[in-house]
């Protein structure tokens, strides 16, 4: 014999499985929701160093963009990525990985504008080019702490071996100048924690980020004019940290122009001593 269900029975049953699915889509675009809001909200107001990677938000044209750590949080570390708003100054700073003939350009530009520069350089670099260095050193310019091998700084967490990658590059750089290099430092490729921080301040160093890049490191794929152009003019801003590579062929070809519209626009150019308080 086959027993069939009743008609009420399959009816509710009906309703208890469409009230589940109601009461699960409802509780999931919620979550949902939630979500959304609380990465838009850690978008929008980034306060802390929790994460390793630095990063800007530009949202709206000529004035300072959001980073993922604020300038007062940063102070603790002696770290820096802006300066004063208010002040309508430029600080020029260049990464060097390497040499690839585009420096000597860069320097010439600077050099016409008496505009001072901070170049972040490492190991490579001055065994490579310590004539460079030299010129970089006797026009006035400031040469930093960029590591000796280039690492992923976040990933080291002991003391000695963070402590290496910057002794080694101040030893010869005193063997290619006889000077002593200025203590200040950038992360490669703006990765950090909160722990190198730390440990670059016990160093006695200062911690350089920057508040105005653009992608210009691709030696084989590099931005036109009229890119670089948009980026450099449109986000420039009081106060601003300037990250520039010097392998960067549209930099070499620009510079001199780029200066001159930032003039024109009332800018000034000034030096790291300048923001540290140690001119």
């Amino acid at each position: 014999m086959q027993f069939f269900p009743h008609p009420k029975r399959m009816i509710c049953k009906k309703l208890a499985a469409a009230t589940a699915l109601f009461l699960c889509a409802f509780f999931a675009g919620n979550v949902l929701a939630h979500t959304v809001s609380s990465l838009r909200n850690r978008e929008a107001l980034p306060t802390s160093a929790s994460c390793d990677n630095w990063g800007l938000s530009f949202q709206q044209e000529g004035k300072p963009p959001v980073a993922n750590a604020t300038s007062d949080y940063l102070k603790q570390f002696q770290a820096h990525y802006i300066a004063d708003t208010t002040d309508p100054v430029i600080y020029l700073t260049f990464d060097a990985g390497y040499e690839n003939g585009n420096t000597a350009a860069i320097l010439d530009a600077l050099k016409k504008h008496h505009a001072p520069a901070a170049f972040f350089l490492v190991g490579n670099y001055l065994e490579t080019s310590p004539e460079l260095v030299k010129r970089m050193v006797a026009e006035g310019h400031t040469v930093g702490n960029h590591t000796w091998h280039h690492p992923d700084m976040s990933k080291i967490a002991d003391q000695a071996s963070f402590s290496e990658e910057l002794s080694k590059l101040e030893q010869k750089y005193r063997e290619v100048t006889g000077q002593t290099m200025k203590k200040y430092y950038r992360p490669p490729q703006g990765k950090y924690s909160e722990a190198n921080l730390k440990m670059a301040k016990d160093m006695g160093y200062h911690t350089f980020f920057w508040s105005l890049a653009y992608v210009d490191w691709y030696e084989n794929k590099q931005p036109t004019h009229e890119e670089a152009f948009k980026k450099l003019l449109g986000r420039i801003h009081p106060g601003a940290i300037v990250l520039l590579h010097s392998t960067s062929k549209t930099n070499g070809e620009i510079l001199d122009e780029l200066l001159t519209k930032w003039e024109e626009m009332g800018y000034r150019f000034g030096t790291l001593d300048e923001l540290t308080g140690n001119a």
